[in-house]
């Protein structure tokens, strides 16, 4: 059974502290090595996810509110292209995180699906179709025309900045992570992160819009923090769960939950000092999405 464990540098030796011959060390000899797979990728992965996601939602409520025309460039070549740009880093990120990068075709060709891996990966490829298609009408003039492709691109994106609530649910030993407060979270952090990163470019090419993006990124940064909080401060069903969110907010992931949360509190000034917030609400959803995953893997499963 020992030598089973592998290779892991908190492994008992016979240099314990505790005695190589104790009871304490023969117990903890027989435990089952901690692993944490899911490194930065899947942080980075979340985070320009809800970028990709929150660019197109955002821009499609101020087309829909009328801060900005279906004509104008923010609508038909900017969204898409920030939107399609980060959503192709996440697909690189995504491939890049697999066991097996080479056999990502295999998620398409012969796709198990009850995998929320693999229904991601075709939601996510929806949407790419669609942004590209945007992409295309807006070259074309056609921005118009772009705006009925709203409704499934809407709902694609809303998809898309979700699904990972359910990917990470099917990790059936990570408590932190079934909390029923985890989609609509990511819904909220897609629109927080979406509107810090159209903030610098309506500034520039729709400025009549900035009123109400700033408001935007204001409101679900309110709307992100007290979720957060929420997190730490309900109550629990597992012990485990419990661990877990201690180890995000008062033990080895504090510094980037509590940072985070701080960077992200700028935002919430964000009406008056315009869009020098967004750079602070993107660090801190970074931030953030660190502490969680990391957190959420922190208590071992023995």
């Amino acid at each position: 059974m020992w030598s089973e464990q592998g290779r892991l540098p908190h492994q008992v030796t016979s240099g314990h502290p505790g005695g190589g011959n104790s009871s304490a060390a023969a117990l903890l000899s027989y435990d089952v090595p901690h692993r944490a797979p899911w490194d930065w990728r899947v942080s980075l992965y979340t985070w320009t996810k809800g970028i990709a996601a929150g660019t197109y939602l955002v821009a499609l409520l101020l087309v829909l509110g009328g801060a900005v025309a279906a004509t104008d460039a923010l609508w038909t070549l900017a969204t898409p292209i920030v939107a399609g740009g980060f959503l192709g880093l996440t697909g690189l990120i995504l491939v890049l995180d697999l066991e097996h990068p080479l056999r990502f075709g295999l998620i398409f060709t012969r796709p198990r699906w009850r995998s929320w891996l693999v229904r991601g990966a075709f939601i996510i490829a929806a949407y790419g179709l669609v942004l590209a298609a945007h992409f295309g009408l807006g070259l074309a003039g056609a921005g118009r025309a772009a705006l009925w492709l709203g409704a499934g691109g809407g709902a694609l994106a809303v998809a898309t900045a979700g699904y990972t609530a359910y990917l990470f649910a099917q990790a059936r030993a990570r408590d932190l992570w079934q909390s029923p407060l985890l989609p609509p979270h990511l819904v909220v952090q897609a629109l927080l992160a979406g509107a810090a990163a159209l903030s610098p470019l309506a500034l520039l090419l729709a400025p009549r819009a900035l009123p109400l993006l700033l408001a935007v990124l204001a409101g679900s940064a309110a709307v992100h923090l007290l979720m957060a909080l929420a997190e730490i401060t309900l109550d629990h069903p597992t012990a485990h769960a419990r661990l877990a969110a201690r180890e995000m907010y008062a033990g080895r992931f504090a510094a980037p939950f509590w940072g985070g949360a701080a960077a992200v509190a700028v935002a919430l000034l964000a009406p008056a000092v315009g869009p020098l917030a967004a750079p602070f609400a993107l660090a801190g959803l970074l931030a953030h999405e660190h502490a969680h995953v990391q957190a959420g893997q922190a208590v071992p499963l023995a």
